[in-house]
């Protein structure tokens, strides 16, 4: 199954040339993980803070294939393609106007830990897992 999240290219996003400067496409990927994580996971970021857990990127494969510029609207596509005991990997796509212009594989941790921030790998909680796993599996 493929999550969706639409993102339009603002000012902020883009070089002096119009275009999307490229580490700007890794702050959107963020958003699309922290958005994945509040409706698909049921585990909002702003949760896992609380409760002193997180999704920190391990890995990040990036492979730029058009660019985009300002005003433009992606589309942009993940999918799950790995589910590990306290790992998750993913991959972001962004579309825009029938065209491919980034890929971003992605490999994220899920740790958790005491107040003195010695943040380790942890197993997923159950039905954190159960609903990436449905997600993942589904058609």
């Amino acid at each position: 199954m493929i999550y969706h999240r639409d993102i339009r290219i603002e000012f902020n996003h883009c070089d002096p040339a119009g275009i999307v400067f490229y580490p700007r496409y890794l702050e959107m990927t963020n958003s699309v993980c922290e958005n994945f994580f509040r409706e698909v996971a049921g585990y909002p970021y702003a949760e896992m803070m609380a409760a002193h857990q997180g999704t920190p990127t391990v890995r990040a494969e990036v492979s730029y294939h058009a660019p985009t510029r300002l005003g433009e609207v992606i589309d942009w596509r993940l999918s799950v393609t790995r589910l590990g005991t306290s790992s998750i990997g993913l991959r972001n796509e962004a579309h825009c106007v029938g065209l491919l212009r980034v890929t971003v594989d992605l490999t994220l941790v899920f740790v958790g830990g005491g107040l003195d921030g010695d943040l380790r790998p942890q197993p997923w909680p159950p039905a954190v897992r159960d609903r990436i796993a449905a997600f993942a599996g589904a058609d």
